[in-house]
């Protein structure tokens, strides 16, 4: 299957007009002579792509003449969200334009697609916090001095201006830690692709990935349990991950939507999406999630959103997910989404020795910066339902990136781009390692292509707390250690 491009004109967007099915390239033919619609399946959730500047109307009347349902129309991405009980659904809609996650799991076992964690918490959602220890524990937060964090100086006011939208799966908003950072007005629930303000949709339910990520990124600096990036900064809890781990296209569209929409400066998605892993094959239905993923993230850029992602758990070379792709081609490219797109900040997993994790993944002209992921049995502490916990894996590197981007757009607002900018330039350089052989085996486990300025293990290099604050002392990795 051909990867579908913004500007062109690949997709065919389906309208029923004066009893007609007609696409953007001609007649489909006469609704009368379609198979009439028939529930023989179960209902199963879709995404769908029409052309740019298809009407809510058309869509509409597309969906239905398909024999589904419109959930929600994103109209300033002409991406859909419909429900059927057609088995026929995507072949009615028409070709290459529709995708269902839920029905590509049924035949898949073995989809990986999800939240990014190298080590599973166990889940423990309380009720109350009565018995949670409120001892000090920043000093067991090496990786905020990896960073520079610990001692970066004095947090600007503005930072309680900066919204950043945790696309997770939910953030605890008792957390002592979180209580005064979580932002229930702006929080939504998108599991089903549209947006649910309901409280019950956002809050966490069987997971504690969302309220790990949102830790690292503003735990308050209030003397007890651990403390943030960018204490101070507002959080919004945007659930994206469901109870199995899973994060569907339409979430993430859904997710990516509901924070450009409503103004946040910043996203941060620890998780991939898609029903396939990064193993070199995309899955033939890769051009329709790509296509509905990639305006969602441009959208949002181009609302004033910054997009951080993490670079995946898979410990594989990633390439660019340039949507260039010709029908059957397999190309040898690796791909992720979102961390393979170029307007999203990917953030690839150091250990706490300063050299890129085992398991995180790779890619020169993918990876923009790196952070402490932690490895092994020396993981990242942060907060979770119920109190504290160490994970590792690129979904604990990537908020430390948003948390510095948090604390540079506290000093003025400045554009996405300038912003992306900014973290680069400011970045401390990580060379390639001379030797990469975490085994002792004799061989190379991975191998850095690029210089001591960009490569594809660490990006343009460590993000730098303290000169996004203005200060001088640059973090030093012995610190860490």
């Amino acid at each position: 299957m051909s990867v579908l491009r913004l500007t062109s004109v690949a997709i065919a967007s389906a309208t029923l007009v004066a009893g007609q099915l007609i696409a953007a390239g001609g007649a489909l033919g006469s609704v009368a002579d379609a198979q009439p619609c028939s529930d023989l399946g179960p209902q199963l959730r879709y995404v769908v792509v029409f052309d740019q500047d298809t009407s809510a109307e058309k869509a509409d009347q597309a969906i239905a003449a398909a024999c589904g349902s419109t959930t929600i129309y994103y109209p300033a991405i002409a991406v859909a969200v419909a429900t059927s009980e057609q088995p026929g659904f995507t072949e009615r809609i028409g070709p290459e334009r529709a995708y269902s996650a839920q029905a590509s799991r049924a035949g898949n076992s073995r989809s990986t697609d999800g939240v990014e964690s190298a080590s599973v918490a166990r889940d423990r959602l309380p009720a109350t916090y009565a018995d949670v220890p409120i001892a000090d524990r920043v000093g067991q937060q090496w990786n905020l001095r990896m960073i520079g964090a610990d001692d970066a100086g004095a947090i600007p006011p503005e930072i309680a201006d900066v919204v950043v939208g945790v696309l997770d799966s939910g953030v605890d908003a008792q957390h002592p830690d979180l209580r005064a950072a979580v932002a229930p007005e702006l929080s939504a629930g998108c599991l089903t692709g549209a947006p649910d303000t309901e409280r019950s949709a956002w809050l966490p339910t069987t997971s504690v990935h969302g309220t790990h990520v949102a830790g690292t990124i503003a735990a308050a600096d209030n003397g007890e349990g651990i403390t943030g990036v960018a204490p101070g900064a507002r959080i919004a809890s945007v659930k994206v991950v469901d109870d199995s781990g899973h994060v569907d296209p339409e979430a993430a569209v859904c997710g990516l939507m509901w924070a450009a929409t409503r103004g946040m400066d910043l996203t941060n998605s620890s998780f991939s999406v898609g029903s396939w892993s990064p193993s070199c094959r995309p899955d033939d239905d890769h051009g329709v999630v790509h296509e509905a993923v990639t305006r969602a993230v441009e959208y949002a850029e181009n609302q004033g959103t910054l997009n951080v992602t993490a670079a995946t758990n898979g410990g594989v070379a990633l390439t660019p997910t340039d949507g260039v792709r010709s029908p059957g081609e397999d190309s040898g490219a690796c791909e992720a989404l979102p961390a393979g797109l170029r307007k999203m900040v990917t953030v690839s997993a150091v250990s706490r020795d300063g050299v890129k994790a085992s398991y995180s993944s790779y890619g020169l002209g993918v990876v923009d910066l790196t952070a402490p992921g932690g490895d092994e049995s020396d993981c990242v502490l942060s907060t979770v339902p119920g109190g504290y916990d160490s994970l590792c894996g690129t979904s604990m590197a990537a908020p430390h990136v948003t948390g510095v981007a948090a604390l540079l757009a506290a000093r003025g607002s400045p554009s996405p781009g300038r912003l992306r900018d900014t973290l680069t330039e400011q970045a401390q350089p990580v060379p390639c390692p001379a030797d990469y052989d975490l085994t002792g085996s004799g061989s190379q486990d991975a191998y850095c292509s690029g210089y001591a300025g960009y490569n594809g293990f660490y990006g343009h290099g460590m993000p730098d707390a303290q000169r996004a604050l203005g200060a001088t002392r640059r973090p030093d990795f012995s610190q860490a250690r």
